[in-house]
């Protein structure tokens, strides 16, 4: 399918949606991608990288400003091709990735193809697997292949925010306590120790944890420990000798990784912990010029990011990041996700002021 840059970002969206890109299939929407900045943005240096797609200007401009957006979607569930529904300001686009994030990428082909004069240096990056285990995410592989693609003084992640700035993002932290005990039959149960049992304590010490509610530049962070998952058991007549909890702590990204994982150890004290999976969150930043200068000409206050995502991925590089992206991200994944049109066009029209 044949691209038009210059379309209006919701009809671009609407385009984009319908090339399916289910995660690991992203190569004919990442061929259609290259193929129009190509063709349509002769101002732009553009490389390709497996099934991602960079294209940046080099103006010699004194700052320059990273937008990244992923390709690929989860899989599909009976919801393409795309379906319009309403008209002008009450249009909205019902499809796969139109939340998450296809909305985000139309936005910035469009920028791309656009603005040829923007006041920043710019770098667009569309990458693939972020909807997959994190050993596959594009952005790795970018850092790995072309990391000086990646560096700038702000980066400006797609993902759906209801067209608000969301800043930085927590931190993700997942362990696993186990505990041990003695097999025996049920009928002699005092023969045996139930690891079961024993996970009392732990469940004891997380239902009266108190999370941090964490200011950083304005904004309100929100901690959270929970268990996700227990496991253990071995027959209906039998007293287990083993059991396993599994704690997700969300930590606000003024702790580092060591960090937030020294803590848990403190909450834990006396239980052996394994890492199953740890990644660090992003700070705001918004006294930097360029993240400033954003929250400007987006004209609303910016929030802070519950959650993770890949802004962290670039505050590890050492520049502040932030989610802006038509779409509430509620609806992501799921069978009905949409995107207002006006969204759209509210970020595109943010982006565009911020960057002419």
């Amino acid at each position: 399918m044949e691209l038009d840059l210059g379309a209006d970002p919701v009809d671009l969206t609407a385009a984009i949606v319908d090339i399916r890109s289910e995660s690991g299939e992203e190569k004919p929407l990442a061929d259609a991608v290259e193929h129009a900045l190509r063709t349509q943005a002769p101002h732009l240096e553009v490389v390709r990288d497996g099934n991602a797609v960079l294209a940046r200007t080099s103006l010699g401009r004194s700052s320059r400003v990273v937008f990244a957006g992923h390709l690929d979607t989860v899989p599909m569930n009976d919801n393409l091709p795309l379906r319009r529904t309403g008209s002008g300001t009450t249009e909205v686009l019902h499809g796969l990735g139109a939340v998450d994030m296809k909305g985000g990428d139309a936005v910035f082909l469009s920028l791309a193809a656009t603005v040829t004069e923007p006041r920043h240096d710019v770098t667009f990056v569309f990458y693939d697997c972020e909807e997959v285990e994190a050993s596959r995410n594009g952005l790795g592989r970018i850092e790995r292949n072309l990391p000086d693609w990646l560096r700038g003084d702000l980066a400006v992640v797609g993902e759906p925010s209801n067209a608000v700035i969301e800043a930085g993002c927590q931190g993700t932290l997942r362990v696993e306590l186990r505990c041990d005990g003695k097999r025996a039959h049920t009928a002699r149960a005092w023969m045996g120790v139930n690891a079961i049992h024993a996970l009392g304590e732990p469940l004891r010490r997380l239902a009266e944890y108190q999370p941090r509610v964490v200011d950083i530049d304005g904004l309100t962070y929100r901690e959270g420990l929970q268990a996700v998952r227990v496991g253990g058991g071995v027959a209906g007549n039998v007293v287990p000798d083993e059991a396993t909890l599994a704690v997700n702590y969300r930590f606000a990204p003024d702790r580092s990784p060591d960090e937030a994982l020294v803590h848990v150890r403190e909450v834990f004290g006396g239980y052996e912990l394994s890492v199953a999976d740890l990644s660090g969150g992003a700070l705001p930043g918004l006294s930097e010029p360029a993240t400033a200068e954003l929250v400007r000409a987006s004209g609303g206050d910016p929030v802070a990011k519950l959650g993770w995502t890949d802004v962290a991925r670039f505050a590890a590089l050492g520049m502040p990041a932030v989610n802006f992206g038509p779409g509430d991200p509620t609806l992501a994944h799921t069978k009905e996700e949409h995107v207002a049109a006006a969204e759209i066009g509210r970020v595109a029209e943010v982006l565009r002021a911020f960057l002419s």
